[in-house]
């Protein structure tokens, strides 16, 4: 797949560059995507959720009302789920959520995210850049001049821009990303997905 390379500026600088087919121009699995961000979003659950049985709850043990010849039914404790602030029954308990998937189908999960973006063309790719300080002005200048404001985006970039990174940050609906960081989460989280031009080079190997 080839596309114009722009500047900064949004000008075209008369270069292209060649998506590699074996990852942009496959047939998306979806399957595996889903396994993928399943995994990712388990993985951001603390699992710290936790509510209190009968056996945990402070309170008398005494028996609340002789066992017969009420009328009603039996109770034994006040700390019986039955009443107002007694126990849970089968309530919440600390657990890990994640779960493991095999390397090969994370990446081909992966793969599949930036088929369908390539497919939608909702790819978009910038010459190498930097900042010569991290200042959110300066990202924001970028996304405009890409006609990109507003717009939900993940620039991927080759190695850390530590300038890039920072400038970034602050800006709703952005993030910034090396290929060595991509998941399939993010990738299809977003609306465009913007490459600097030397991480091209990087997915012949992704």
């Amino acid at each position: 797949m080839e596309l114009a390379v722009v500047n900064i500026q949004g000008a075209e600088t008369g270069r292209t560059v060649n998506l590699p087919d074996s990852v942009f121009g496959i047939e998306p699995n979806d399957h595996a995507i889903y396994l993928d961000v399943k995994q990712y979003l388990a993985n951001q659950r603390q699992g710290t959720h936790k509510s209190k049985e009968r056996a945990e709850i402070t309170g008398s043990t005494r028996k609340l009302k002789k066992q017969k010849g009420t009328g009603t039914a039996r109770a034994g404790s006040i700390k019986s789920p039955v009443f107002v602030g007694g126990g849970r029954v089968f309530g919440p308990k600390p657990r890990n959520y994640s779960f493991k998937l095999n390397k090969k189908l994370k990446q081909l999960a992966r793969k599949s995210a930036l088929a369908y973006k390539a497919s939608e063309q909702n790819i978009t790719v910038v010459e190498a850049f930097n900042f010569d300080a991290p200042k959110t002005k300066s990202y924001a200048a970028v996304l405009e001049a890409l006609s990109l404001t507003g717009t939900k985006t993940l620039l991927v970039t080759g190695d850390v821009n530590t300038n890039v990174v920072k400038s970034a940050r602050n800006l709703p609906k952005t993030k910034v990303a090396t290929v060595a960081d991509l998941n399939t989460y993010d990738i299809m989280h977003t609306e465009r997905v913007i490459l600097v031009e030397d991480a091209v080079e990087k997915f012949s190997n992704f």
